[in-house]
């Protein structure tokens, strides 16, 4: 578990809803020591504390947490959704048709590698 993340994402977001390290602390009723402490990646946290931040937070604790999960196909879409839901549509249309060309170049890119290796395989035999 990567500490120093985890604090400095609770961080962004207590900044996001101009909270102090007090207000928050007072609102999940710990110190502000204890905030602090966690924010600089020096405390860990209880599974009960960090579910109290993420509630005040307005975030889910997998989205704190997200570089020590393990990732598989739902949170990719689930992080795609949450990346374009407060896009405007002309917004969420050009990532879409940027997936489209990415997808596309890393389609033609493994095709390529496939025809390389077949080529080779040719050559030795």
């Amino acid at each position: 578990m990567d500490y120093i993340q985890l604090g400095s994402r609770l961080r962004k977001e207590r900044l996001k809803h101009n909270f102090t390290q007090e207000k928050l602390a007072e609102r999940i009723d710990v110190s502000h020591a204890y905030i602090g402490q966690i924010e600089r990646g020096e405390r860990s946290l209880t599974l009960e504390t960090l579910i109290k931040l993420a509630n005040q937070l307005d975030v889910t604790a997998d989205e704190l947490l997200h570089d020590s999960l393990k990732m598989n196909e739902s949170h990719f879409i689930h992080k795609i959704i949450q990346l374009v839901h407060e896009r405007s549509i002309d917004e969420q249309q050009m990532a879409l048709n940027m997936l489209e060309v990415m997808f596309t170049h890393l389609d033609q890119m493994n095709s390529t590698s496939k025809d390389i290796i077949k080529d080779s395989m040719v050559v030795n035999s």
